[in-house]
């Protein structure tokens, strides 16, 4: 089986369309959570949203990884993670409080990571980065199986507090990396 391989600046790859169907889908997604109950299908399509975000990563670093992916996958994460955090407040499943903090921490480290962009700095995500978004992906799948959210709430809002812990310290962490690489860049200004 030959592979093809993408530049970094294509758009169009197999990566980027798996990225932005998962982007098309959450919508879908956000309306499926409704009530305190859990639901089967959304948990299903949560999963399936899931699988394929390591799916595009497999495909990226197999055919090459471009700029628009590394744009791209990150959002979409965003909006699946957060998206599907506020729809599980509005439903008064999990408090509004953890979920901002997830939010303001997001919202902060994307604009960074757009300001050092366009400065030319690459800002990779940490390996503590990924396990916060496991931790918030497996904090809102409990929390759409039904039993788990009848029976054992305090489970996906362990999980919840478990990804704002790791929120904090992977925000401080890049906010200590943003100020290293300030002081390196000041002299040389």
């Amino acid at each position: 089986m030959t592979t093809s391989s993408f530049g970094p600046g294509a758009l169009a790859t197999p990566a980027n369309a798996v990225t932005v169907a998962r982007l098309l889908i959450s919508p879908v997604l956000f309306a499926m959570i409704d009530g305190r109950n859990g639901s089967w299908p959304a948990a299903v399509v949560w999963l399936g949203l899931c699988c394929t975000d390591g799916f595009d990563g497999y495909l990226a670093r197999r055919q090459g990884t471009t700029r628009s992916g590394a744009f791209l996958d990150p959002l979409a994460d965003k909006v699946l993670v957060l998206g599907a955090l506020f729809a599980l407040v509005s439903n008064h499943v999990f408090w509004w409080l953890p979920v901002a903090i997830i939010g303001v921490r997001e919202l902060a480290i994307s604009l960074y990571r757009s300001y050092a962009g366009r400065r030319g700095i690459t800002v990779p995500a940490r390996w503590w980065a990924k396990v916060k978004t496991v931790c918030q992906q497996v904090a809102v799948g409990l929390a759409l199986i039904p039993p788990i959210e009848r029976h054992a709430p305090s489970v996906p809002n362990g999980f919840l507090w478990a990804a704002v812990v790791l929120t904090v310290v992977t925000g401080t962490q890049y906010f200590l990396d943003a100020r290293a690489v300030s002081k390196r860049q000041l002299p040389a200004a």
